[in-house]
C-alpha cells in the first residue's frame, strides 16, 4: 500500500474513537499488551514521562518535550489527536514520522492487526513505540489518550507521572464525578515512580496523596511550588506573552517568555517547570538556561498548533482547541480580556458533549456562526442552534466550519475579533 492506501485502511479498518466515538473505546490492555509484546515491548527501550489530565496535557507534552529537546536529547513526542496529518501524533524532535515508517510498520504487522483487531490508538501507540525505540531515542514524553488506568499508553512505566489536572470530560467512561474521574486518572502512577500534579483541587486532592501512598511514590503539587505572576500576552506580528516566576516564595525570572498567549497557559507552565525541577534532580541535564530556552522555541521545536492561535488579522481571527466545560470557560475567560469591536464565533462541537453545561460559559454578546465538522461525530448544527437559542446565543446555522467562518469574514470590521472553536475538530479545518 502506498501511503494515503495506508491511512485509509487505518480509518476504515481499526475503529477510531475520535471518529466514531463510544464504539471504537477499549476498555482494557489486553490488545496493546499483545502488540507489544509481539514487537519486543519497545517501550521498555526508552525512559518516558507520562502526561495526563483533563486539560493542558498537549500543551505541557509539548513544552517539556522542547525543553528535552534545548538540552540536547533526542526526544520522542506522542500526541493525539492530530490536526491536519496523522503524523502529527509521533514526533522525533520535531520532525513527523516519515510517511515510509507508517507504510511499512503496517504492511509488515497487518496480518497481525487481522487477528488483534485493535483500535486505531492501540494501534497508533504501538507504532509509536516501535519508532522511538528502532530510532533509539533518549527520552518521550508519551500524552494519555484518555482517562489513564486503562489507556493504551498506560504499559510505560515513566521516570515521571504527570497529571495536569480533573474535569468533567468523558464522564461515560470515566465516571461522573471529580473522585471518579481523577481515581481513573491517577491510574498512571507507578510504584515508586514520582508523580507531579498541576493544579492543587480540593475535591480531587486526597485521591492523588492516596494513590502515591499506595504506590510509594513522591507526589509534588506544582502550584505549591511554583507561581506565575503578572502573566501577560502581547499580540505583535510575533504573538508573545511575558510572566514573572517564582520558586518556594523567590522569584525565578523577571521575564519569562512564551509564545503561548492563552491565559490557562501560566498553569501548564507551572506544571513542566515542576517537573523539569523533579527531572533535575534525578540527574537530566536541565538548568534554568536550558528551560527558559525550551519555553521559548515550543512552537519552533515541536510544531504545536491550535492553543489560542492567531490566523491573521484586521479581523482579528483566532483558534482554540479548548473543548470540554473547563476548557470553554478558560476561553470564555480570555475573550473578556481580549479588545475587539464585535465578537463572531464560529463553533461546533462532537454529538457527545453536554452542551447544557457549555453554553452558559458562552458570551451572549456575539454572532454565532454553528457548523459541524466533517467527521461522523460532528453535532447536527439545528441541534447546535436549537439548544444555543435556550442560552440566549443567537446565530445561523452553516453546513460546514468554511462556509460558517467565510460568512463571518464577510459580516466582521477590521476591529473585530473571529474566534473558531468549540472541538478539536473544528480547529483542524482552519489552521
Amino acid at each position: 500500500m502506498n501511503y494515503q492506501q495506508t491511512l485509509d485502511y487505518m480509518y476504515s479498518r481499526l475503529p477510531m474513537y475520535h471518529r466514531l466515538g463510544a464504539a471504537a473505546y477499549k476498555a482494557n490492555l489486553d490488545n496493546i499488551l499483545r502488540l507489544c509484546d509481539h514487537l519486543g515491548n519497545p517501550h521498555n527501550d526508552f525512559r518516558s514521562v507520562h502526561i495526563g489530565g483533563t486539560n493542558g496535557k498537549g500543551s505541557s507534552s509539548h513544552l517539556l518535550a522542547s525543553i528535552f529537546q534545548e538540552a540536547g536529547l533526542k526526544t520522542g513526542l506522542f500526541t493525539s489527536p492530530h490536526l491536519k496529518d496523522f503524523r502529527e501524533r509521533i514526533r522525533i524532535n520535531g520532525k513527523m514520522i516519515p510517511k515510509q515508517t507508517v507504510t511499512s510498520f503496517i504492511d509488515r504487522y497487518r496480518s497481525l492487526f487481522n487477528v488483534i483487531k485493535p483500535s486505531f490508538f492501540e494501534m497508533t501507540t504501538a507504532l509509536a513505540f516501535d519508532y522511538f525505540a528502532s530510532e533509539k531515542i533518549d527520552i518521550a514524553v508519551v500524552e494519555v489518550g484518555m482517562g489513564g488506568r486503562l489507556d493504551s499508553t498506560n504499559v510505560i512505566t515513566p521516570l515521571l507521572s504527570v497529571i495536569t489536572n480533573i474535569g468533567m470530560d468523558h464522564m461515560a467512561f470515566l465516571g461522573d464525578t471529580r473522585e471518579k474521574i481523577a481515581g481513573e486518572k491517577a491510574g498512571i502512577i507507578k510504584n515508586g515512580v514520582p508523580v507531579v500534579i498541576g493544579e492543587t483541587q480540593a475535591e480531587v486532592k486526597q485521591v492523588f496523596v492516596d494513590y502515591a501512598d499506595k504506590s510509594r511514590s513522591p507526589i509534588f503539587f506544582a502550584d505549591q511550588l511554583f507561581e506565575v505572576r503578572n502573566f501577560r500576552s502581547e499580540m505583535k506580528t510575533i504573538p508573545v506573552s511575558s510572566m514573572e516566576v517564582c520558586f518556594n516564595g523567590n522569584r525565578w525570572w523577571n521575564d519569562l517568555k512564551c509564545p503561548l498567549t492563552g491565559t490557562y497557559q501560566q498553569k501548564n507552565i507551572q506544571t513542566i517547570l515542576c517537573c523539569a525541577e523533579v527531572l533535575r534532580g534525578m540527574g537530566l541535564p536541565l538548568n534554568r538556561e536550558i528551560i527558559r530556552t525550551g519555553i521559548f522555541h515550543v512552537i519552533q521545536n515541536t510544531g504545536l498548533k491550535g492553543r489560542w492561535q492567531v490566523l491573521s488579522r484586521k479581523p482579528l481571527i483566532i483558534c482554540d482547541t479548548g473543548h470540554n466545560r473547563e476548557g470553554i470557560q478558560q476561553v470564555s475567560d480570555q475573550l473578556a480580556a481580549t479588545g475587539y469591536q464585535l465578537l463572531h464565533m464560529v463553533v461546533g462541537f462532537v454529538d457527545d458533549k453536554d452542551l447544557s453545561g457549555i453554553f452558559p460559559l458562552l458570551p451572549k454578546e456575539a454572532t454565532y456562526y454553528f457548523c459541524k465538522a466533517d467527521i461522523p461525530r460532528g453535532m447536527d448544527t439545528d441541534k447546535l442552534k436549537e439548544a444555543a437559542a435556550i442560552c440566549h446565543l443567537k446565530g445561523e446555522s452553516y453546513p460546514s466550519v468554511r462556509d460558517a467562518l467565510q460568512a463571518a469574514k464577510k459580516a466582521a470590521s477590521p476591529n473585530d475579533l473571529i474566534f473558531v472553536g468549540g472541538s478539536t475538530f473544528v480547529v483542524a479545518e482552519v489552521v
